[in-house]
């Protein structure tokens, strides 16, 4: 309106020169800079990373009551069924079908209850793979705390579901009420539900989602079942796969069940062969391994737990 161009005014002002200068000088680096430098790629270090994600999965799974009683309701039911089904089972041993049928309700057992765990935790696993990759790429933590988190919140879980169904079905089977025999058939079910687990949870962590997780786990069962050692034993397997047998976890803790429970017993069947010499020489479970079958057992859940940070 008074026909003033108050742009090209301020552009040859000494106000418009001192910014110049000013922004000039700001954008010069100073003597002997130090570059910007972090120590470490997280804002909090190794150890309180494994501390808060273990604080986080604590909280997820004392809230998914659907997941930890779930677990805790089939896991009654399932001992309430073997335990009624084959009810005193394991104080028959005068002929060689009671020891067939002892075996084969620990053969079920493992299979029935380890898949569950397996198929349980897939589900679990694959809904928090997106929220660890948002966490993860946000530099909130590493893969590393976020794995041991998810495996050392399963043992105590794990540890519980074992002493509930050890001990009903112990109980109602009549395995032999010995300390021993009764701890090794805990330790090597714990160790078992376990690897199990932690298998179910690599699965998702190979796979690219949920679905094919369960497809791709469903082919290792089908191969732990058959090399298990129960339906054909190892001395029956043809000699270029029989290697599969002794790499098969399954196969190791049907051999430290077995091998606890009756690889010392010398009560003689109708054919007068003792119960130890009957399950060593037809399932070559000898009970001066039984230490070896503990270490391999244990061997597989923490070499499952172990490759499961990798993905």
């Amino acid at each position: 309106m008074l026909g003033i161009d108050l742009s090209q005014i301020y552009k040859h002002s000494e106000l418009y020169q001192r910014t110049k200068d000013l922004v000039r000088d700001l954008n010069r680096p100073s003597a002997g800079p130090i570059n910007l430098h972090f120590n470490n790629k997280y804002p909090q270090p190794f150890f309180n990373q494994c501390l808060i994600c273990l604080w986080k999965q604590n909280l997820s799974y004392w809230r998914n009551i659907h997941y930890t009683g779930g677990r805790y309701f089939i896991t009654v039911m399932i001992a309430l069924i073997f335990g009624t089904t084959f009810w005193g089972l394991g104080q028959k041993r005068t002929k060689e079908q009671d020891l067939f049928n002892s075996m084969g309700s620990m053969y079920a057992a493992v299979l029935i209850l380890g898949i569950q765990n397996a198929l349980g935790i897939q589900a679990v696993v694959a809904i928090e793979r997106t929220v660890f990759y948002k966490e993860r790429a946000a530099g909130m933590y590493s893969a590393l705390p976020y794995t041991f988190a998810q495996v050392a919140i399963e043992l105590p879980y794990v540890f519980i579901q074992t002493l509930i169904y050890g001990t009903l079905v112990y109980t109602m089977i009549g395995f032999e009420w010995i300390t021993t025999k009764f701890f090794w058939y805990l330790f090597f079910m714990y160790f078992t539900l376990l690897y199990f687990t932690f298998f179910g949870m690599l699965a998702v962590g190979l796979a690219p989602d949920g679905r094919m997780a369960v497809i791709v786990s469903s082919g290792f069962y089908g191969l732990w079942n058959l090399f298990s050692g129960f339906l054909i034993p190892v001395h029956r397997i043809p000699i270029w796969s029989r290697w599969f047998y002794w790499i098969c976890p399954v196969a190791w803790t049907l051999y430290g069940l077995g091998a606890s429970q009756f690889g010392d017993v010398m009560d003689k069947f109708e054919t007068g062969e003792t119960a130890a010499e009957f399950l060593r020489r037809y399932y070559g479970f000898r009970h001066e391994y039984l230490g070896l079958a503990a270490v391999v057992t244990m061997a597989c859940a923490i070499a499952f737990a172990f490759f499961l940070s990798f993905p």
